[in-house]
């Protein structure tokens, strides 16, 4: 985007935050974001990014709205049930302002479109509901050292963690490095509403301080939120030496 008088006006409560200022919101309107999953954690995370100024958007989404999306996911309403929220995710973001591109993946991350869809973005942003999909974007983010900032949600809780793989430091299989013998996601287990809105504000708002290069940032760290405690608790994660990403 050209930084004109209109972007001014539009980012001039950001950009008169010292930590931000002209310098930062360029950097915010030279990201590439990619987004994978717009569900409860994709839409708020969509709306903050966009809203900002990220000028650069991937959208990964292969299902439709459902009745029993509207509960969680804000972008969505009644009427739009039935309909591909990619396209629909894309036309809110044009909404609020048609100078970010916009580029939809309208199928669902696999290991023969992984290159295809996550070459172009430095910064890939995983709010899949499954461990399968989880792990295949962790082991290409690792090979092409892009930084991964990953969230998920079930019942009342939420995890966020940061992976800049430009430096040393763990994975998700360092974390995880099973797939656990039960699912644990939203159709399974269940979700409460407003967890699903906190963790991509919280998932939205990593972004932003890695675009801006903040060192106070999550990288190599897992946060754990306990909505039913109103509780955030920070946990420092370790390399696995039997990862097998030999991180």
């Amino acid at each position: 985007m050209k930084f004109d008088t209109q972007i001014f006006n539009r980012f001039e409560k950001q950009i008169i935050l010292k930590k931000i200022g002209v310098s930062g919101q360029k950097k915010i309107l030279s990201a590439k974001v990619l987004i994978i999953g717009l569900g409860g954690l994709g839409c708020p995370l969509v709306t903050y990014l966009a809203g900002s100024g990220v000028g650069k958007i991937g959208i990964v989404d292969h299902d439709k709205v459902e009745i029993s999306n509207l509960s969680r996911q804000t972008i969505f309403n009644s009427s739009d049930i039935g309909k591909l929220k990619v396209d629909l995710v894309k036309k809110m973001i044009k909404k609020m302002n048609r100078e970010i591109k916009v580029i939809t993946f309208k199928e669902k991350v696999q290991s023969n479109n992984l290159e295809r869809i996550l070459n172009n973005f430095n910064i890939i942003c995983d709010g899949t509901d499954n461990f399968k999909t989880r792990y295949l974007i962790n082991d290409y983010c690792v090979k092409k050292k892009k930084i991964l900032i990953s969230s998920a949600i079930s019942k009342f809780d939420g995890h966020l963690m940061k992976f800049d793989f430009s430096k040393k430091g763990p994975c998700f299989r360092c974390f995880m490095p099973d797939i656990p013998d039960l699912e644990n996601n939203c159709q399974s287990e269940g979700i409460f509403s407003p967890v699903a809105g906190i963790m991509g504000t919280l998932q939205a708002n990593e972004v932003l301080k890695t675009i801006l290069n903040k060192k106070e940032d999550l990288n190599g760290q897992l946060i754990i939120f306990d909505s039913l405690k109103t509780k955030l608790k920070k946990v420092a994660m370790s390399i696995n030496p039997k990862c097998i990403n030999k991180c």
